[in-house]
């Protein structure tokens, strides 16, 4: 790998974790009442956003839907079958309650995203159309109308929000 394909392999981390950052940044400003802050958090994660696909464009990063489908089940069950497994014994280990329920959270919702994007793999083409809902809690992500309770966290229905 050259130089520069390493480069742009650090500057898309980077660029996407200030997305996240900034977004949640701006959620916490707009919780303080500084609505002109969480605007210009907003407008940088945005820009953040170009940065990172400009990158991730010039690395190939961005193949055919089914590939990206592909690799996207791929990642989903590394870190449900690896990488959230170890995160959780070491949490656990360390009595590091906050991470563990963390932890716990995305390796269970992480199964469900590798499970939505085989379904949809599988269907590739037939444009059904299916409404996503997500838990703001966890995270956790189901087709349909949401539960009564979550699955994941035991929230409650008003907690699921629509994705467009």
């Amino acid at each position: 790998m050259s130089k520069t394909e390493k480069n742009l392999q650090e500057a898309f981390a980077g660029e996407s974790q200030a997305n996240r950052k900034y977004l949640a940044f701006a959620k916490k400003a707009e919780e303080e009442g500084f609505k002109q802050a969480a605007r210009l958090f907003r407008a940088a994660a945005e820009a953040e956003t170009i940065h990172a696909h400009n990158h991730l464009r010039e690395l190939k990063g961005i193949r055919s839907t089914k590939e990206n489908l592909q690799e996207a089940i791929g990642g989903e069950t590394h870190e449900f079958k690896n990488m959230y497994p170890r995160m959780i014994k070491e949490a656990e280990e360390e009595g590091n309650k906050g991470a563990l329920r963390s932890f716990n959270f995305a390796n269970e919702v992480e199964k469900t995203h590798a499970a939505l994007y085989q379904k949809v793999l599988d269907g590739l083409g037939k444009n059904e159309t299916v409404d996503y809902y997500i838990c703001k809690v966890c995270g956790n992500t189901v087709e349909g109308e949401p539960p009564d309770e979550c699955p994941v966290c035991k929230a409650k229905k008003v907690a699921f929000y629509k994705v467009d």
